[in-house]
């Protein structure tokens, strides 16, 4: 008599044995095409979305001597607060529109070293409770509601999926110290219709950046996300907006003229920009947000001078200095200060801004001797 087999545990269970197995749960993501839909771009923001991306593209290209300013909050956490902030720094950009293109900084993900508030998007109830669909939307109506200010946006690149329910109100970004030797973000820079800034790596090499820049320049193939939230094949034809930022690093500072000099140099021979924009808070403020103002105060001085290799410069600033911590409870956070990285004040703000104006007009004068 034969002997009787161990029913065989069907297709799926035995699928899931193989593959989901540090998976929790899967949850359908909104697709971008129906976010886009309910909260579409006006023809006044595509106008200044447009112009702003040009702008840039011609202070990279050496035909407009302005700087460019990004500046805002390291991280943005409160919708209420960053549009407080976006009125004054609207009213400070109109003010300075001859010498800098102020574009706020509104980042909404967060790389994290170890673990961490992940960002607006990942966690926009700042409680765990992870409601992407829901922080995709907010995040969306804020970056519309700040372009309809008058005031162009900017942000950090961290995935291939997010740009396709921002990108289309984004006027300059950048990829982070972390990533920029990553493959898969410099095929997506190669396809984003703005310029971008490449950060150093976390070391302080400048030379990832230069590379990044490079390879970004051309054309890739890739795998991407359609607006319907369809798996597809990305074909791009490359983006020849891309440029490096200068962050510092563990190695230290590297905002200082002879460093901007030497990365010009390699975009030089890489046949790239050769203007460089200079990040004055993380390794370059040492991690002390104060020391920005210091950073921005030498860049102003050297600009004063003469020089023309500096891009821009990149500010993290809040109406409230320092920051706090997330904690338990939302409520009893401080208004207008920062959950992630320190910042400097809204005061400080405005000076070092005026600082940086005046050295353009400085510059001017100089040249026109």
């Amino acid at each position: 008599m034969p002997s009787q087999s161990t029913p065989e545990p069907d297709r799926a269970a035995k699928r899931q044995r193989l593959e989901d197995r540090n998976v929790l749960a899967m949850k359908p993501l909104v697709p971008p095409a129906c976010v886009l839909e309910e909260l579409p771009v006006t023809p006044e923001v595509h106008d200044l979305v447009d112009a702003t991306r040009a702008a840039v593209s011609r202070i990279l290209q050496g035909q407009d001597d302005r700087l460019v300013v990004v500046v805002g909050p390291c991280s943005i956490h409160d919708v209420e607060a960053a549009m407080d902030y976006a009125k004054r720094l609207k009213a400070l950009a109109d003010e300075l529109k001859g010498e800098l293109l102020v574009i706020m900084r509104t980042y909404f993900e967060k790389p994290r070293t170890t673990v961490g508030w992940k960002g607006l998007i990942n966690d926009p109830d700042l409680d765990q409770s992870f409601k992407i669909n829901k922080g995709i939307r907010i995040v969306r109506k804020l970056l519309l509601d700040v372009n309809a200010l008058g005031l162009p946006v900017s942000l950090e690149f961290l995935d291939t999926i997010s740009p396709q329910f921002t990108s289309d109100l984004i006027s300059w970004g950048a990829i982070g110290a972390r990533t920029t030797e990553s493959q898969l973000h410099r095929e997506l820079t190669s396809g984003l219709s703005m310029p971008v800034g490449f950060k150093n790596g976390t070391g302080g090499n400048p030379k990832v950046a230069v590379d990044a820049a490079v390879a970004s320049s051309q054309p890739h193939n890739f795998l991407g996300l359609n607006e319907h939230g369809l798996a597809s094949i990305v074909r791009t034809k490359g983006n020849k907006d891309c440029h490096v930022i200068l962050r510092g690093g563990s190695d230290g500072p590297n905002y200082e003229q002879k460093f901007i000099d030497e990365t010009a140099e390699m975009l030089v021979k890489a046949k790239q920009p050769s203007k460089i924009m200079v990040d004055c808070s993380h390794g370059n403020s040492r991690k002390l947000h104060a020391n920005q103002i210091k950073v921005a105060s030498y860049l102003a001085g050297i600009v004063a001078e003469g020089y023309t290799n500096l891009l821009g410069v990149m500010i993290e600033s809040n109406i409230v200095e320092g920051n706090q911590s997330l904690g338990d409870d939302p409520s009893k956070l401080v208004y207008g200060k920062s959950i992630t990285d320190a910042c400097i004040n809204w005061e400080d703000t405005v000076t070092t801004l005026k600082e940086l104006a005046s050295a353009v007009t400085k510059r001017r004068e100089t040249a026109t001797k």
